[in-house]
């Protein structure tokens, strides 16, 4: 019997050196720190708000011979997206001197983006039918 028990201990023995092993080896894998430091960084830059904030990306959906949403306001630096999906092929042209640079080309599916970097309210219509009207306002 005191065969038996000291080859039990030895395995026993060989079993939490090879576990004692594998987690060293797992504790220095460039993957697990990269993914703490990955979770980390929102949290990080959530509680950092200091800084100027992200521009926003706002989708505006031109379909059943509409915008939608027709009146949106985002801030300065944002992005907004038309996306077209109709029958019937529309555009997006500013109304006014103020809103002379979004001029889209005439699309009837996918999208055209444009960039609002100074505050004010920008009007525009679809040229080809111009009952479809929509303002943009920039804070």
């Amino acid at each position: 019997m005191p065969i038996r028990q000291s080859s039990s201990c030895a395995l026993l023995l060989v079993a939490v050196v090879a576990a004692l092993a594998a987690a060293g080896c797992s504790s220095s894998d460039t993957s697990k720190p990269a993914a703490t430091s990955t979770a980390a960084a929102p949290a990080s830059s959530a509680a950092t708000s200091t800084g100027p904030a992200a521009p926003a990306a706002v989708t505006v959906n031109v379909a059943d011979m509409k915008f939608s949403p027709a009146d949106i306001t985002v801030k300065a630096g944002d992005t907004v997206t038309w996306k077209f999906d109709d029958k019937a092929p529309h555009a997006v042209q500013g109304i006014g001197d103020v809103a002379l640079g979004i001029n889209s080309p005439i699309i009837r599916k996918g999208e055209w983006s444009h960039t609002f970097t100074t505050p004010g309210t920008y009007r525009y219509l679809c040229p080809l039918h111009p009952d479809m009207k929509g303002t943009v306002t920039v804070q």
